[in-house]
């Protein structure tokens, strides 16, 4: 009976293994087949060996930077000191050398002693080469399945690598691809990053440390937990003493060492013009499905060697980063300075609430249904963090909520320059760090335009027949039609009942108030025309404060409409890629030439707003071009600030480069405390004059720094022949009635258009008789 009984338990436990097994085997053949995803065939596998980088080239083939998975340039296995891979196989997969990809001993012990027993201690079961695998195609998500699958896959493909690679080449690719601390890539970097050294020259100290980072890379960052790191890097010791690798005298020699580093940042998103870089990266992407899938091709940005030929001049962007960080210092402390201990990223409750529950991590943990108590704990838990500062990044202790509050309070900034006859763009700074903002400023965000819009007004009223020598009222008015809606001049501004500008000195003072009275008398509707001549496409509203810039538009988007000021008034859309070519030279894309839009405007408006700009940088706003920074090149420019000084621009215009620079927080909510600081002379104008400054002292750039604007016809400067402003007894009289109120809704418009005409025929007749 016992027997019976025992032999019954018996057959069910065999009965249980064998259907487990089972289970397992369909599982293990479910992914093997790829119905958890397609797994990369031995073809492709063998590509990544024999991948190239792919290479960014400027207009003069200058190198910009490269896209890769295994850059063969960075580290062959000659540049690795053996103790190097003594280290990562002592404390990564000691059995590496006797495995074919999957070390089943190491599985068993991580099944009875790390799940059945839970000894954590007792290590992972992933090979150098499962976690190469990992390294090079992640991980994919599937439910409760996303481990199971990601580690069988890993495995499967590990014998695939082992089987087409050599143990040293899977070393070289595993140390080419790996991650260490402060998402470093490679070996190469690391060693660059954290020891300014490289791979070839790391002591073994060094390399024990690099390599305990692995484990966990934060945790371990030699930077930042020196004391936790030099632990580490003494365990690596240990193990590889006791896998025969050094003696016990040299593990103590270096284990007595203190550790040291000698930190400099290099890693693949520094270099010259990061964010040019990633913006070619994403639009190559594009390009290359798109040929795929018309020519079946199967070009792979990554490892094709493919030369992506650009529009950039490296020395230009060198000039237009030199001259943003040296300006952007200044403002920022300017910024910081200005507010004090009121700063609103320190005392506005509802902002930093706001941009607390809008962090990933807040929104993460809100679907997990935890409790805003645990939610908050969780981010105000201190730990140490890498901030960034204008001098070298910081390493801060404070929590999640502390990180967010030290970025919030930073400016950013976007700068641009194009050639105005082909729209080639030559400098592109899309922000102030890379490593740190990664969000594009120069092609993504959208901000109001601000009085850099107002030029494309007063070309309407050129256009329209206004005559540049017409004299506008400067006093403020309210509009009745626009809810009692009264524009108002900022900073020292006339506010005269009797004072009128001209055009051009409304232009280069950049007067609200005229400037919402000429699109009055225009038609919002012929000025978002006009706009739509010169390329602008984003939404524009249908309001008179469409003249003070309320409009959002990106910054490609409004230097590509001032291009026509110096391309005989035809606008030139901005564009950054020539050419793609495969790597053995054959072209693959080629940048079509674009059909060429109407002309804009005509040749004496164009003439007659690049003079009336010409005020803006000589006698206007933008005169500290002239004064401050002492620059002599034929310039015409316009200044921009929006409302509550949230947004700082300049836009300067040469014969053969228009330059385009953006200031301003990232949160709308937040923008300078004062005119005097966030107005765009201050903020954003610098950085064009010292990139200037920086070009105009290379000969290489003499045609374009020195070219002239053609004299202007005798017309145009006729037209401009009159006095800046005037305060005469008929103007008084002609519109005292006007200046109580401005009621346009009440006008028809052939009587707004009547009465103008008469005015400015009497006017003109009356400049002649008093000639």
């Amino acid at each position: 009976m016992k027997f019976t009984l025992k032999s019954k338990w018996l057959k069910r436990l065999l009965y249980t293994i064998a259907l487990g097994f089972s289970a397992l085997a369909l599982f293990w053949f479910s992914v093997y087949i790829g119905l958890w995803g397609t797994l990369p065939s031995e073809e492709h596998i063998k590509d990544i060996k024999h991948a190239e980088a792919s290479l960014l080239l400027d207009a003069e083939n200058e190198l910009l930077g490269k896209y890769f998975i295994f850059d063969r340039q960075i580290v062959t296995y000659e540049d690795l000191p053996k103790h190097l891979v003594d280290a990562l196989v002592a404390t990564e997969d000691s059995r590496f050398y006797d495995h074919n990809g999957v070390d089943y001993t190491s599985l068993l012990r991580v099944f009875f002693k790390s799940i059945l027993m839970h000894d954590n201690s007792s290590g992972g079961g992933s090979t150098i080469s499962q976690q190469l695998v990992k390294n090079i195609y992640g991980r994919e998500h599937h439910g409760w399945f996303t481990m199971p699958v990601n580690k069988v896959k890993e495995m499967i493909l590990a014998k695939r690598f082992e089987n087409l690679y050599s143990k040293q080449d899977i070393i070289v690719l595993y140390l080419n691809t790996v991650p260490f601390s402060e998402n470093v890539f490679g070996i190469e970097s690391a060693s660059q990053r954290f020891f300014s050294a490289k791979t070839k020259n790391l002591s073994l100290a060094q390399s024990a440390t690099l390599v305990g980072t692995l484990k966990a890379p934060h945790g371990y960052n030699p930077r930042l937990f020196p004391e936790r790191s030099q632990l580490r890097r003494d365990v690596v010791l240990q193990q590889m003493e006791k896998h025969d690798y050094i003696d016990n005298a040299l593990k103590k020699e270096t284990s007595d060492t203190s550790l040291e580093t000698e930190y400099r940042k290099f890693s693949h998103i520094d270099g010259v013009a990061p964010y040019f870089r990633e913006k070619i990266r994403l639009e190559v992407k594009g390009l290359l499905d798109s040929l795929n899938a018309t020519n079946k091709t199967s070009y792979d940005l990554y490892k094709d060697g493919l030369k992506i030929h650009t529009t950039l001049d490296i020395t230009m962007q060198r000039y237009a980063e030199n001259a943003m960080q040296q300006h952007m210092k200044i403002v920022q402390k300017q910024f910081e300075n200005a507010y004090g201990k009121n700063a609103p990223w320190l005392k506005n409750k509802t902002l930093i609430t706001n941009k607390i529950k809008s962090l990933p991590l807040y929104k993460t943990l809100q679907r997990q249904k935890w409790s805003d108590k645990a939610i908050m704990d969780s981010l105000n838990v201190t730990s140490k963090f890498t901030g960034f500062s204008w001098e070298d990044d910081a390493v801060l202790e404070g929590s999640i909520i502390d990180s967010m509050i030290h970025n919030l309070k930073f400016l950013n900034t976007g700068f641009v320059a194009v050639d105005p006859q082909t729209g080639a763009i030559k400098a592109y700074v899309g922000g102030i760090d890379f490593e740190h903002f990664k969000y594009d400023h120069v092609s993504v965000s959208k901000r109001q335009v601000g009085s850099t819009f107002k030029p494309i007004v007063y070309t309407t009223a050129l256009e329209y027949g206004i005559d540049p020598c017409a004299y506008y009222p400067v006093k403020e008015i309210t509009y009745t039609n626009q809810k009692n809606w009264t524009p108002t001049n900022g900073g020292k501004q006339e506010t005269d009942r009797y004072l009128n500008y001209s055009l051009e000195k409304a232009l280069s003072e950049s007067v609200n108030t005229i400037a919402v009275k000429v699109l009055e008398d225009v038609g919002i509707d012929a000025v978002i025309s006009q706009a739509r001549k010169m390329g602008i496409t984003s939404v524009l509203p249908e309001v008179p404060s469409l003249a003070l810039g309320t409009a959002e538009m990106s910054m490609l988007e409004l230097i590509g409409a001032y291009t026509s000021f110096a391309n005989e008034g035809y606008v030139s859309k901005p564009f950054y890629i020539t050419k793609i070519a495969d790597k053995f030279g054959t072209i693959i894309y080629e940048r079509a030439t674009t059909e060429t839009l109407p002309e804009a405007f005509s040749k004496e408006t164009r003439q007659l707003m690049v003079e009336m700009m010409k005020s803006t940088i000589n006698t206007g706003t933008a005169r500290r071009i002239r004064t401050q920074y002492g620059l002599q090149n034929d310039l015409a420019g316009k200044t921009g600030t929006t409302q509550n000084n949230k947004d700082g621009w300049f836009v300067g215009v040469s014969p053969k480069l228009v330059m385009l620079s953006w200031v301003g927080n990232d949160d709308h909510r937040i923008g300078f405390s004062n005119t005097t600081i966030g107005q765009g002379a201050n903020s954003a104008l610098p950085t064009v004059a010292l990139f200037l400054k920086q070009m105009n002292a290379d000969q290489k750039f003499n045609t374009i720094t020195k070219a002239k604007f053609e004299m202007p016809s005798e017309e145009v400067l006729n037209a401009l022949a009159c006095a800046a402003e005037k305060r005469d007894g008929f103007l008084k009289r002609m519109f005292k009635k006007d200046q109580k109120e401005r009621e346009f809704d009440t006008v028809s418009e052939e009587d707004k258009k009547k009465k103008k005409r008469g005015l400015f025929g009497f006017l003109k007749k009356k400049e002649k008789d008093n000639k």
